[in-house]
């Protein structure tokens, strides 16, 4: 066995380097020191990003759920003067009864002023070619005066644009013969 394996054996079993005449034990000690600090700082620096990280998906989460609750409390209120017409017209039609309805034309009216408003319109899809993915079929009828595919009454309105549909219009389309 060489001194340089005897050094080395005698290092390993003594659980560190022997100081050897060049002086260069301090120096890995000192790298090791520095490493250790360094790895201590980027730890400390991952759970403060972790913390940080949860602080804001909590803040997120609450600051989406109160947006979610005042988007709802708008649309609400949107809602309130279509109610109190649909109460006057109820009381003025206890006094007379034909006015109900002239009343009652005029809050579907506002309640279809509200929907487009908020980004939903009635779709006028009478006449127009059958497409799946804005009417949903309820009849199929024969008709000598409409090319096959046409509507040809529509039983349930739809509401929305093709980029956001609400609700799909319900309608009878003609059969080929």
């Amino acid at each position: 066995m060489t001194d340089q394996a005897r050094e080395s054996v005698a290092a390993a079993s003594s659980g560190g380097p022997e100081p050897v005449a060049d002086g260069t034990a301090a120096p890995v000690r000192d790298e090791i020191a520095e490493l250790r600090a360094q790895v201590a700082q980027l730890d400390d620096r991952y759970r403060r990003a972790t913390a940080d990280f949860d602080n804001l998906r909590k803040r997120m989460a609450r600051d989406a759920h109160r947006e979610r609750e005042d988007e709802r409390a708008r649309v609400a209120a949107r809602w309130l003067p279509v109610l109190d017409n649909l109460e006057l017209a109820l009381r003025h039609a206890r006094a007379d009864p034909a006015s109900i309805v002239s009343g009652l034309e005029a809050v579907r009216e506002q309640a279809l002023a509200v929907l487009a408003d908020l980004g939903y319109p009635l779709r006028a899809d009478l006449y127009e070619r059958f497409d799946p993915s804005r009417h949903e079929a309820v009849a199929v009828l024969p008709a000598d005066d409409a090319a096959p595919g046409t509507i040809l009454e529509v039983v349930r309105p739809g509401y929305g644009t093709d980029a956001r549909p609400l609700r799909p219009a319900a309608v009878v389309v003609a059969k080929g013969a």
